[in-house]
């Protein structure tokens, strides 16, 4: 059979061009594997994750530098005439330093919080001290006068209000002279805080579902803990209520949606988070089998967000959302094994996707993250 002369030479093209591209596999080592499109070094240790007496000290470290650090601050006040301005410290006398009020406040819970659970931690006398500067009569006297002021009326609604509430379980149930000391001090304020949730509430009449202060889910959940350990049966009833009517008929939450690029919350995870804590047991099962059923599969995945500038203060965000999420996940997983267990691991790499970075020296998530990394450690 003849053959086309150029056909002829187009093949020969073809044979030596397969040849050239041809690359011999290298010798493997020990160090590396090859996964898709990235080599990955197995001498780099997986991010710790635990909560250890390093971990907390490091944690420790930025709430305690930040709370007397009054400046640059953020105040959101509301100004009815010039007498109304004042500093950080003259407006919020227990809480002014963090850069804004809410991190001030959980920067507070997040030092109560180790001192706690690590009585060794390294300037835990120092520590000590300025908390009870920060937290006297005096100073929370003021703090409500500010509230009082007819237009704060909504004053760092809910998300502020709902780490308060936080910030005086952890000092409830601190059973040394000093706790209870500064839970006294604090409760006057916790007790406002309270009646505000109770008059405010009932008017919410449709939720808010957003990744970031307002989300209307997280800021009912720590004051529901708050309402139950306390033993006040009229907050936890109003919260009770308006999350079944906000919440219950909710199905097929589009989790493919988020993040949206400042999130540091989740919207769905939240709600659940919430309805976790208020539905009993049978009747969250069916609820979240309507709201999110992909949950329960051990192939759900969730890629941790990527933080592309961490000297952005809206960008870093992001690590706090891998905090948010990871700390809803890892109580799923823990109050529901056999359904929710292998969230674990997910929970895992949204936690060691930004633990390690949140002292790298930009104030912008410094003077807030500590906070979000330690509630997720503590529920892991």
């Amino acid at each position: 059979m003849n053959l086309n002369p150029f056909l002829l030479g187009l093949l020969a093209f073809f044979i030596f061009s397969c040849k050239k591209g041809e690359v011999k596999p290298e010798k493997e080592t020990e160090t590396t594997e090859v996964t898709d499109t990235k080599t990955v070094d197995k001498t780099i240790p997986e991010p710790e994750v635990s909560l250890d007496p390093v971990q907390a000290n490091r944690l420790a470290e930025l709430p305690f530098r930040c709370i007397l650090n009054q400046y640059p601050n953020k105040t959101g006040q509301v100004l009815s005439d010039s007498a109304d301005l004042g500093t950080p410290k003259s407006l919020h006398p227990a809480f002014y330093g963090c850069f804004d009020w809410h991190s001030s406040v959980h920067g507070h819970w997040s030092l109560v919080k180790l001192l706690k659970d690590y009585p060794d931690l390294e300037n835990g006398d120092s520590i000590l001290t300025r908390i009870k500067e920060n937290i006297s009569k005096q100073n929370i006297k003021k703090e409500i006068n500010y509230f009082k002021r007819e237009q704060e009326y909504s004053f760092e609604r809910m998300y502020g209000w709902s780490w308060l509430l936080k910030l005086q379980s952890e000092l409830d149930s601190w059973d040394t002279p000093e706790g209870k000391q500064l839970s006294a001090n604090l409760k006057p304020l916790s007790d406002f805080i309270v009646s505000r949730y109770i008059e405010f509430l009932p008017k919410l009449n449709y939720p808010l579902r957003v990744g970031m202060h307002g989300n209307s889910a997280f800021g009912m959940s720590f004051a529901y803990d708050y309402a139950k350990q306390s033993g006040n049966e009229e907050l936890k009833t109003v919260i009770d209520q308006t999350a079944r009517r906000l919440y219950l008929k909710d199905k097929n939450c589009p989790i493919d949606w988020e993040p949206d690029g400042f999130d540091f919350f989740s919207p769905c995870l939240e709600e659940i988070d919430l309805m976790h804590r208020v539905l009993p047991r049978d009747e969250f099962t069916y609820w979240i089998d309507d709201f999110m059923p992909q949950l329960k599969s051990k192939k759900f995945e969730m890629k941790p967000a990527v933080v592309t500038d961490r000297t952005d203060g809206h960008l870093v965000h992001l690590d706090g959302l891998n905090f948010s999420r990871a700390w809803v996940l890892y109580r799923l997983a823990k109050e529901m094994p056999n359904e929710y267990g292998h969230l674990k691991a997910l929970a895992d790499k949204h936690l060691g996707a930004s633990l390690p970075v949140i002292t790298d020296g930009s104030y912008e998530g410094e003077h807030w993250l500590a906070s979000f990394a330690l509630y997720a450690l503590s529920e892991r």
